[in-house]
């Protein structure tokens, strides 16, 4: 009998997690007892299941890690075409991905998704890239190629237990190239539609003990049509940007237990932003129109290895992120000052230590002290510096009952200057109901702390003597952290006979003490220069819980030995809890998404790939819209050969081949676009 659609979705959230468990270990008894051909090897076989790192700070197949995790690897990011790491993201279920403006990303996993990434922890190397001020991750400043990463390994879940607060939804770990990985040179070069053009050079060495790489690049995108029309009204988007980097790797072998690697990276922006429009509209008048941005940080880290189970590692980096975007606003006989100049730095230091306590128990442990500073006139009313030192220690304990079962247990201890005290813990349980066939249940608390601007902000335009014109937000110092309760079953299954990887998952994750904002009027003393009295503003506050339950499927499979697949679907339902401070919360996440990523070798160095990325109906919270449900399609062709000794791979790359559609803003219109690019590496 054939469900319709109405009925598919009214029995999918009513099935038990009990169910669900007879459901996916009978479909894995069954695949596992497949017969076999006598053609298929163990070499024909897609390979082991990945090994982790950032569940849990231990090594890990990802089949015994307390949390889902998916391994995006250097064959998917060649094979996607995609250029820009958050694209990456389409790869893995649950995440939706759209560009939004200003050189910004919108990220989300499971909902409440803005033009921040606000709720994922993200880091690059193990340092973090989250910004404390604003909740926003600066993906396209960030001083790092894409033909530098190794892999990203993405925690699907909250994983504060393991990196304290923000690691809320989802962590995401970019893992970049060790020097002895990348010796000799390597230039890439893209051009294509869409004022896209990229140029990227690195060196890789050593003598004896040292090694090192040194990356340089240099990247222009133009991400939308730039003739818009806003409602009825015509008007331009100027996206178009300029970002150059360097970055560089030291890496010595002190010993054969002790090793010292250095990092450094700095970026450039010359970015154009904002809209205009004919008459001007006044909301958007103090835009600025140009944007300029430093980037830079610094990472030490020393290493000593006993064994494969026993290390310690002390790491310290800092960063520092600097925008000049200044605009100025000439009305009524006043100059309006909109300059969006910011000032964040992050100094952090950070002791890990991996131990086998016994046989059948292992332990990773650590400490961080952190701190972080913000300095911005607008959003803040002030000249001064703003900081807060946040420290914690956390243990996350793996011991092996039996062959068969394992049990996890971790928890995170932190003080933040805004928030005081929390506690973090975590339990799980990881069961073989078969060989290759694992059962995975947990239960998970994080939190995520308000930013400054949440804390601290008061995000209002003055004139150039000093009188208030506009004020925009107020925030709110007595702010509890947004607290998520995660509940986790999932199945993570390897079938030899048919080559291919299942991992899924089922969630209900309970989000309590939303940081939202609401319109208040300004108290009295509060007079606006225009003379219409005190005027409004939003203020941050906590609002009210959410219910965001569904389940991820993802695969991977190699039906042949030239062809090679890996799919991802998630379904999500948002319900919440009554009072909450956005109504437009349940709408934040789309009902379903998918991906489907396949890859053919063709013969003679040819290879073909196609990726097929499909988002439903939402809405982006903050400054974005409502985003209609839209398919899109993308296609690869390269070829790899060697030409007087140096390898060569020359491809053409086709991104959107269908209609058009919108993102984040109905403004942003994404329309068909071809690049090629060519490298060279000797």
């Amino acid at each position: 009998m054939q469900l319709t659609r109405r009925q598919a979705d009214m029995t999918v959230p009513r099935l038990t997690y009990i169910g669900w468990v007879r459901v996916l270990s009978t479909l894995g008894m069954a695949l596992s007892v497949a017969p076999i051909r006598a053609a298929v090897t163990e070499a024909d076989f897609l390979g082991d299941l990945p090994v982790v790192l950032s569940v849990s700070r231990l090594s890990q197949p990802v089949n015994e890690a307390p949390a889902a995790v998916s391994v995006i690897d250097q064959d998917m990011i060649r094979a996607s075409g995609f250029r820009d790491i958050p694209d990456l993201l389409r790869l893995v279920p649950g995440f939706s991905v759209a560009y939004t403006r200003d050189n910004t990303w919108a990220v989300g996993y499971h909902g409440m998704a803005d033009a921040f990434s606000r709720r994922l922890q993200v880091l690059v190397d193990g340092r973090s890239i989250y910004s404390a001020a604003f909740g926003a991750v600066h993906w396209q400043e960030l001083p790092l190629s894409i033909d530098d990463i190794e892999r990203i390994e993405v925690v699907r879940g909250p994983n504060a237990a393991t990196f304290g607060a923000n690691a809320f939804f989802a962590v995401i770990n970019i893992i970049t190239k060790h020097a002895t990985q990348v010796p000799g040179t390597f230039v890439s070069a893209q051009y294509g539609e869409q004022g896209m053009t990229g140029l990227t050079a690195r060196h890789g060495g050593g003598q004896g003990k040292l090694n090192y790489r040194l990356t340089f690049s240099a990247q222009n995108r133009d991400r939308f049509e730039t003739d818009i029309v806003d409602g009825t009204t015509p008007g331009k988007l100027f996206e178009e940007t300029q970002t150059y980097f360097l970055n560089g790797r030291l890496d010595y072998r002190l010993s054969t237990t002790d090793e010292m690697s250095a990092q450094f990276g700095a970026s450039e922006g010359d970015w154009q932003s904002g809209r205009l429009y004919a008459p001007p509209k006044s909301d958007h008048a103090l835009e600025p129109r140009q944007q300029n941005l430093g980037n830079q940080y610094v990472q030490f880290k020393f290493r000593r290895q006993q064994n494969a189970d026993d290390e310690w590692s002390l790491q310290f980096y800092h960063s520092r992120h600097k925008l000049d975007a200044s605009s100025r606003l000439f009305q009524s006989g006043l100059t309006i000052v909109g300059d969006q100049d910011t000032l964040q730095t992050r100094s952090s230091l950070e002791l890990q230590v991996n131990n086998r306590l016994t046989a059948d128990l292992r332990m990773a442990w650590g400490a961080e002290l952190r701190q972080e500073t913000v300095q911005s006139k607008l959003y803040f009313d002030t000249g001064n510096t703003l900081n807060n030192v946040l420290s914690r220690v956390n243990a996350n304990l793996e011991w092996r009952v039996r062959p068969d079962l394992l049990l996890h247990g971790g928890v995170m201890l932190e003080h933040d200057g805004h928030t005081g005290f929390d506690v973090s813990p975590r339990v799980a349980m990881n069961y073989d109901l078969a060989p290759g066939h694992t059962l995975r249940l947990n239960v998970s608390q994080a939190y995520r702390t308000p930013t400054f601007l949440e804390q601290d902000g008061y995000y209002v335009y003055r004139s150039t003597t000093g009188q208030a014109v506009d004020v925009i937000g107020i925030g709110r110092n007595t702010l509890q952290p947004e607290r998520i309760r995660s509940y986790e079953m999932g199945y993570v299954g390897q079938y030899k006979p048919w080559r291919m990887q299942l991992d899924a998952k089922l969630f209900h994750d309970k989000v309590a003490r939303y940081i939202g904002s609401m319109k208040i009027p300004l108290s009295p003393g509060t007079e606006l220069v225009s003379g219409a009295g005190a005027g409004s503003a939003r203020q941050t506050l906590n609002g009210g819980g959410l219910d965001v339950r569904g389940g991820d499927v993802q695969l991977n499979w190699q039906p042949l030995s030239v062809l090679r697949l890996s799919a991802q679907f998630s379904r999500v339902f948002i319900s919440d809890s009554g009072n909450i401070a956005d109504p437009d919360l349940p709408q934040s996440a789309p009902r379903n998404t998918f991906s489907l990523l396949g890859r053919y070798s063709l013969g003679h160095g040819w290879t073909a790939s196609a990726g097929v990325y499909r988002t439903g109906r939402m809405q982006w919270l903050g400054d974005g819209d409502v985003t209609q449900a839209y398919t899109r399609v993308d296609a690869r062709l390269a070829r790899r050969w060697k030409w007087q000794g140096r390898e060569v791979e020359a491809a053409i790359v086709g991104q959107n081949l269908g209609n058009d559609y919108q993102e984040f803003r109905d403004t942003n219109v994404f329309s068909r676009r071809v690049y090629g690019s060519v490298s060279l590496g000797w």
